[in-house]
């Protein structure tokens, strides 16, 4: 079970939002959270307030925009533990994966959001196995999908090369 407070977001957040192109000289993903969501309105302070255990909740097609993987680095060296999120690119889910990041994607959480169902601030349990949300602040919750058996293993392994090298060596 995984606890911590909900940012939320809009639909369609882009790389760029997620992490602006002007930081991809940046090589170290340690140093990449500082810059999280510096171009996001109204989310400006998201790296000097994000806290190990938050959540970014987003509505359809988070992610969207380039490849760069450093819009998955930047929020899993920030302590997020996962992405939850009505939709996302394939190329964000893939680069999620790939690195051993989870991303729940939550049916109906775009709405709930519009409506006011989930807020920033309001504090959420997720549990990864079964795809539960629980909003502890306001007493809803939300079902997600849960992550597969193939994507566990995969992060267990720290993410798609390591787990491939354990294959391997396993044959």
């Amino acid at each position: 079970m995984l606890k911590g407070r909900a940012w939320v977001f809009s639909d369609d957040v882009d790389t760029d939002l997620i992490y602006h192109n002007k930081y991809l000289a940046e090589t170290d993903p340690k140093n990449m959270p500082q810059y999280a969501f510096e171009y996001y309105p109204g989310k400006e302070n998201f790296a000097k307030e994000v806290k190990p255990g938050d959540f970014v909740v987003a509505g359809k097609n988070f992610g969207c925009g380039s490849s760069r993987e450093h819009a998955v680095y930047c929020l899993e060296y920030a302590g997020v533990p996962c992405v939850l999120a009505e939709t996302c690119s394939r190329i964000y889910y893939r680069n999620a994966i790939n690195n051993g990041y989870p991303v729940l994607f939550v049916k109906g959480i775009s709405e709930a959001i519009k409506e006011g169902k989930i807020k920033d601030g309001d504090q959420l349990e997720v549990e990864l196995s079964t795809g539960t949300i629980k909003d502890v602040t306001n007493g809803n919750t939300f079902h997600g999908d849960a992550v597969s058996d193939l994507e566990n293993d995969i992060m267990k392994a720290g993410g798609l090369m390591n787990y491939m090298k354990a294959k391997a060596a396993a044959k």
